[in-house]
């Protein structure tokens, strides 16, 4: 890490840090420990306050319409699946998209899958303490953490904040003979102390209320901003940081429905995104930072809205299709709205889902298909997936 590239003591301090590389031995170098965050912000430039109202509006305007629909749930696994996609290729986990939705939770076809689906169990685990009342604790991210990171080869090492020293990235000029540390873009906080009280501090401010000095928007990106500039754990902060986005929209109350997926965007500039959080570091420069986060929550907000509508949509012309044929069961149009909910499914999941015998699910999967309301993925498989060609049309396209 480039240490002159600190040129605002008020953003932090670097620290020394030492240790040992197998390579190259003892080392000796800094890291940089986030000041706490401010109760209100510096004076910012009137494009970071418009950029900060347009991403306002776009999540009313998303939250309206969710709100509008008689189940609005229906449409939250859908977004996560996309999210888990979108967040985890950031990370550098990829699996194409087509994939991931026809993917088997039960047995998960690879590696990749395995992390993107925990993305899934994680996100809704998440969501649902929030909803219940929990606080964002420590112990409650560890938890994430744990499950995201669960059936992976390194899955006793995680589940807790780290205790080892990490660094993020590589600098442009590094030299091929630097070692880790010194070839890295950026070294966060070192374990113990520093670490510690910097999380604590963080996730004190995440829940205080700032509605009287910070619009919830800023206090997303700036609790976002601290989380991946502490980076508490050994792999997963990317995830989990984008994941404590919407999170605390649904805690403040920006949105009633954790249906954002705002991954997308930031995937397709990633760069960027990088660069303007080391900016923040680096320079103390929030204008960047906040107008690029907001921009991204904007976009994010718009396109899964138009996803939403998109999707509800295509779930009354399906309800169309059942009508005018002979079926006449309300099972039938269950099976509809299971569809839309589940990318993929068994006829397992559909018969609990419905609550009916093994042989009526499968039997409205079969009548369904007949219709062209859904396919099979494998006609042979032992475990036949469903899935409706329209939904998995509409995910698959997105103009992000």
């Amino acid at each position: 890490m480039d240490s002159g590239m600190f040129s605002n003591p008020a953003m932090g301090e670097l620290v020394v840090v030492a240790g040992s590389d197998p390579m190259f031995g003892d080392w000796v170098h800094k890291a940089f420990v986030p000041s706490r965050l401010p109760a209100a912000l510096p004076t910012l430039n009137t494009s970071t306050y418009l950029a900060v109202a347009n991403a306002r509006a776009a999540l009313a305007a998303l939250d309206s319409t969710a709100r509008q629909l008689p189940n609005p749930t229906l449409l939250r696994l859908p977004a996560l699946r996309l999210e888990a996609q979108s967040t985890s290729e950031l990370e550098g986990t990829y699996a194409p998209l087509a994939e991931v939705l026809a993917a088997d939770e039960e047995h998960p076809s690879s590696e990749e899958i395995v992390e993107i689906l925990n993305y899934v169990t994680m996100a809704n685990y998440g969501f649902a303490r929030v909803i219940d009342g929990w606080p964002v604790s420590t112990s409650l991210l560890a938890e994430l953490q744990g499950i995201l990171m669960r059936g992976t080869p390194k899955q006793d090492q995680f589940g807790r904040v780290r205790d080892t020293q990490v660094v993020i990235g590589r600098r442009p000029a590094a030299r091929v003979d630097d070692i880790p540390i010194k070839a890295a873009r950026f070294v966060p906080p070192p374990p113990g102390p520093p670490l510690n009280t910097g999380l604590q501090d963080l996730l004190d401010w995440m829940r205080t209320d700032h509605a009287a000095h910070l619009d919830p928007v800023m206090v997303a990106g700036m609790a976002h901003y601290q989380f991946e500039t502490l980076h508490p754990f050994t792999d997963g902060n990317g995830r989990l940081g984008r994941f404590l986005i919407v999170l605390q929209l649904l805690r403040t109350g920006v949105l009633s429905e954790p249906t954002l997926t705002v991954s997308p965007w930031f995937e397709a500039r990633r760069g960027e995104y990088y660069d303007a959080l080391l900016g923040v570091s680096t320079r103390g420069d929030w204008d960047r930072y906040l107008t690029f986060f907001a921009a991204g929550l904007q976009a994010a907000a718009t396109s899964t809205r138009t996803e939403m509508l998109a999707l509800v949509e295509i779930q009354r012309e399906l309800h169309e299709v059942v009508r005018a044929s002979a079926l006449r069961a309300d099972t039938a149009h269950a099976v509809v709205d299971f569809a839309v909910a589940n990318p993929s499914f068994t006829v397992r999941r559909l018969q609990q889902a419905l609550d009916v015998g093994y042989g009526r699910a499968n039997k409205l999967a079969g009548q369904l298909v007949e219709l062209g309301v859904l396919k099979v993925i494998d006609p042979n498989a032992y475990n036949r997936r469903f899935f409706a060609p329209r939904v998995i049309e509409t995910l698959t396209h997105r103009d992000d």
